[in-house]
């Protein structure tokens, strides 16, 4: 493959704060050696998404050796990224531990970016207990990232004794009738909770742009 089909968005970050992510899946290994190549050329560190064991295993070791992998959310991080130094500035709750991995690849997304997260996992509403032991800690952070499938109750249940910005993550989990998450997807964006935001379908990367957006923004904007 030669490496005029290649061309990264060096400015990208720049323009929005972001590096380019690359979407992992669906390339060659031969395409993904060509995207490392640049990067390390150029001294860029990458984010890397939905990378899976057998695409790692047939990069060479040149390439392996830079990479941070982690399976369980499909991500790896190319290059130096620095480790986060601040407190936990984004909650990332989880209904169920299916719906880990969704949330692994935002908090993933936020560590590359420096950003500290805190996990609440498996606190469903199906056990609303679980949720009300862990409420005030996620009340306390200015944004939280709210993974759920089958009916998704819990990015509302959140938005509506939450203070701070809540982006609902839908998850691909369930059966029959949630259909891959389009239920889930459907009863976000029908939340009767005021303000909640919803993200694509399994989409942890994006929610974890969106909470960083939000970050940046708060940073920047007078007080109300």
């Amino acid at each position: 493959m030669s490496a005029r089909d290649v061309k990264l968005d060096f400015e990208r970050h720049d323009r929005l704060g972001f590096d380019e992510a690359i979407l992992c899946a669906g390339k060659s290994p031969e395409q993904l050696a060509t995207i490392l190549d640049q990067a390390a050329e150029k001294g860029a560190p990458l984010l890397l998404t939905r990378l899976d064991g057998a695409q790692l295993k047939a990069l060479a070791a040149g390439h392996t050796d830079r990479i941070d992998y982690e399976p369980l959310s499909r991500t790896g991080f190319f290059g130096a990224v620095a480790e986060p130094k601040s407190a936990p500035t984004v909650a990332v709750v989880t209904a169920g531990t299916s719906d880990v991995p969704v949330g692994r690849e935002a908090t993933r997304t936020l560590a590359y970016y420096g950003v500290a997260s805190l996990a609440i996992n498996d606190v469903g509403v199906a056990g609303l207990w679980r949720l009300m032991e862990r409420i005030d800690e996620i009340g306390a952070l200015p944004v939280a990232i709210v993974a759920a499938g089958l009916d998704a109750a819990l990015p509302s249940v959140v938005g509506g004794l939450s203070p701070g910005a809540v982006i609902a993550l839908p998850t691909s989990t369930g059966y029959g009738v949630a259909r891959g998450g389009e239920t889930a997807l459907n009863a976000a964006l029908v939340s009767c909770a005021p303000g909640v935001v919803v993200v694509n379908i399994d989409n942890g990367y994006g929610a974890a742009c969106a909470a960083l957006r939000i970050l940046r923004a708060s940073s920047r904007a007078a007080p109300l």
